[in-house]
């Protein structure tokens, strides 16, 4: 698999290691196997020195292989809520602070691990790395997913997630009034020129639609906004930098801006409520809904109500 990326500013003087790390999601110990193979070329020419130092604007290419010896292993530790599973496919209520499969950082004890305990014949279906799994949820947010358990079922999900037709509803509580109180953040998101682990509204990034509708707003104890957030697309962060671009980041989001104190629920306050999609077994259109979590619903419970 081909992956590449031009350097942006908050990579400048990084180590080539470092870099292929973040770029794959692989080891720091892989990243440096894959350049003394010659796998990893700077604007088309390969380099061979883990330690050299990047440049703003040189691209970053790497030829990563199959890595069928870096398979995730089944976990029967890992906690999750299987709210339906079939034949074709498994819809997860994600817990937060659960990560959905191994990266950098995190190479296990990830809703795969636990998922290849359950149900093992995942192991070939999709990216090896992240066998079954068609879409994310951040660490930190709580809800709703679906995971294809047969490779049927992953190109189908794949294909209608690109075509917008997997309906996908988040609530969220958002710092301040947005206004209008309906509307459509249509900003393409890109990788942080600042910040490697951050993404931004960014001209050069991805094209992301985010639908938004603000359901009730509150005074105290500060200005904040219970809204119902709808992805059209599904870039990383989406919800996050989106509501942070037009002002109002989420409650709770450190990285975005988000954190006000009390009642911070100490991670960003967003939850996947509905999941919709063509069963890919069936054709027939079937939908999910989950209540907030906990957490969530205490955080809720103290604002006042106008």
């Amino acid at each position: 698999m081909i992956h590449s990326e031009r350097i942006p500013v908050a990579l400048v003087d990084e180590r080539l290691d470092r870099v292929v790390s973040i770029v794959t999601g692989c080891s720091r110990a892989v990243a440096a196997d894959w350049i003394g193979e010659g796998r990893v070329s700077i604007d088309g020419t390969v380099v061979s020195t883990r330690a050299r130092r990047l440049v703003e604007g040189e691209t970053v290419t790497v030829d990563a292989p199959e890595r069928a010896d870096e398979r995730p292993a089944a976990d029967a530790t890992v906690e999750f809520v299987v709210v339906h599973e079939d034949d074709d496919v498994i819809v997860v209520d994600k817990p937060a602070g659960l990560v959905v499969h191994p990266a950098s950082g995190h190479p296990d004890g990830t809703l795969v691990n636990g998922l290849l305990a359950r149900c093992p014949e995942l192991a070939t279906v999709g990216q090896p790395d992240r066998p079954g799994i068609v879409h994310r949820l951040d660490r930190g947010t709580s809800g709703l997913l679906v995971v294809a358990r047969t490779d049927r079922a992953y190109e189908a999900l794949v294909g209608d997630l690109a075509s917008h037709r997997v309906q996908r509803v988040y609530r969220a509580v958002v710092i301040g009034h947005p206004q209008p109180g309906r509307g459509i953040v249509d900003a393409p998101i890109g990788r942080s020129a600042r910040s490697a682990t951050r993404m931004a509204v960014s001209a050069s990034g991805r094209p992301a639609r985010t639908h938004y509708e603000v359901l009730e707003t509150y005074e105290s104890p500060f200005e904040a906004a219970f809204v119902r957030c709808e992805l059209e697309t599904g870039r990383t962060h989406q919800i996050r930098v989106h509501l942070a671009a037009i002002g109002h980041p989420v409650l709770g989001d450190g990285t975005y801006g988000g954190h006000r104190g009390d009642p911070d629920p100490g991670r960003p306050f967003l939850h996947a409520v509905e999941l919709g999609f063509v069963h890919p077994g069936t054709g027939r259109t079937v939908a999910f809904s989950s209540p907030l979590a906990p957490d969530l619903v205490e955080a809720l419970g103290s604002f006042d109500r106008p």
